[in-house]
């Protein structure tokens, strides 16, 4: 597999290779150049950095066995479910009010098909370089909850994670391991109202409190930002790469697909998240020995 070193930006000029005037993000520096090459340049900008951020989607997660968005193996189809309805329909927002029992139909395939999931390497070497670097934020669109079962802790769950719940009607939440003991669609145990995921569904608005602690840490400032796995499809996941691309920050994308960021990044890994991660964890240990 042949990567693309891309267009480093003033940072990567004086510490890499001379680039010639006029090459920007997006323009092959070396086209021959491979994934361990690229590899240990990340490696070289992570032993100068303190503080990561992670931007993570469902690409992280596909190495655990789940599939992606759009991948094969979901437990619907995603243009017409058995219920004539588009997966976007069956788990919106509105669908949710007028026929929770719907929704609920297709939220609890969704957590049957996480249920026996295991966090994976990625995961695992992110929570890893939590516990090394100063500062450490991941920022993942994944509802699966992944990533704090690999013992991460700075996780910004965008979207919600599936084993928290809510009521609908009074103020009652609790966590579950999975949805097996649950009636569905499940009742509040304290006013009988309508459970549901703390999740955001279709058409709904991001969590404020979420999306505050977000553009906090963003505003804080990151000396690397990662992008792996995911579309990018969301303008608040674009945002952390066109910030760090604003104040001359290193960018990396892990992805096996092409993105909305591919164009913007300064390194880009075409590989799977475990993989990748893996190999610049271990060409980082190379350059500063530690125990962990």
């Amino acid at each position: 597999m042949e990567t693309v070193c891309q267009g480093p930006s003033s940072w990567a000029r004086s510490v890499f290779v001379e680039t010639p005037p006029g090459i920007g993000p997006g323009v092959a520096v070396d086209p021959a150049a491979t994934c361990q090459q690229t590899i240990d340049h990340i490696a070289q900008l992570l032993a100068s950095s303190r503080s990561l951020l992670f931007v993570t989607g469902a690409g992280i997660s596909a190495d655990s066995g789940l599939p992606t968005y759009r991948g094969k193996g979901l437990p619907y189809n995603i243009d017409c479910t058995e219920d004539g309805l588009c997966v976007e329909r069956a788990l919106s927002g509105d669908l949710f009010e007028d026929h929770p029992e719907l929704t609920w139909k297709y939220l609890s395939r969704m957590e049957r098909m996480c249920r026996d999931v295991r966090c994976n390497r990625a995961h695992e070497v992110i929570a890893e370089m939590e516990r090394h670097f100063e500062r450490v934020w991941t920022l993942t669109q994944n509802v699966d909850g992944l990533h704090r079962a690999a013992g991460a802790r700075n996780v910004i769950d965008i979207h919600g994670d599936l084993h928290n719940l809510r009521c609908t009607r009074c103020r009652h939440r609790e966590t579950v391991s999975d949805y097996s003991r649950l009636a569905i669609p499940p009742e509040c145990p304290r006013c009988a109202g309508s459970l549901r995921p703390d999740i955001v569904l279709f058409g709904e608005p991001l969590a404020l409190e979420k999306l505050m602690m977000m553009l906090v840490e963003l505003d804080n400032g990151f000396d690397m930002v990662f992008s792996i796995g995911t579309s990018s499809v969301f303008p608040y996941v674009v945002e952390p790469i066109q910030m760090a691309m604003m104040q001359g920050r290193p960018t990396v994308e892990i992805n096996p697909s092409l993105s909305e960021v591919s164009d913007m990044v300064d390194f880009r890994l075409p590989m799977r998240a475990v993989p990748a991660l893996e190999a610049i964890w271990q060409a980082y240990r190379r350059i500063v020995p530690m125990s962990l």
